[in-house]
């Protein structure tokens, strides 16, 4: 499957952003989908993560109560809305489909090529 991020861009502390991850070339609703930011001179962590039929979702704990996950497996495309950003969530964000339910980077098989979100103080 391939994954096209998009919708990062620079915003002040306390705005909103709404990225999108649209997939093609396979059956969407038959991944997990996920997403990871990777900070400058930091390691990929995890931010979200999405059931194929959004019943279930899990977040970072730095996250909880403003990000939120979701999916349209119409439009093959899974959302991240972030409100109330921070500086610390700058970062390149990531979107990735994989089969397992988890936090683990390791368990996605595949991945966008990530989007830049910057948040300035």
């Amino acid at each position: 499957v391939q994954l096209q991020a998009s919708g990062g861009g620079l915003v002040q502390a306390g705005g909103s952003l709404r990225l999108s991850c649209v997939a093609s070339g396979r059956t969407f609703n038959n991944y997990v989908m996920g997403w990871f930011r990777q900070a400058p001179g930091k390691e990929r962590e995890f931010v979200a993560v999405i059931s194929r039929n959004s019943y279930s979702t899990y977040y970072r704990d730095s996250v909880k109560g403003r990000f939120t996950i979701s999916r349209d497996n119409a439009k093959n495309t899974v959302y991240l809305q972030m409100n109330s950003l921070k500086p610390e969530d700058t970062a390149v964000y990531y979107c990735a489909a994989g089969l397992s339910l988890t936090t683990s980077a390791t368990s996605y098989g595949y991945w966008g090529q990530g989007t830049l979100v910057t948040v300035s103080s």
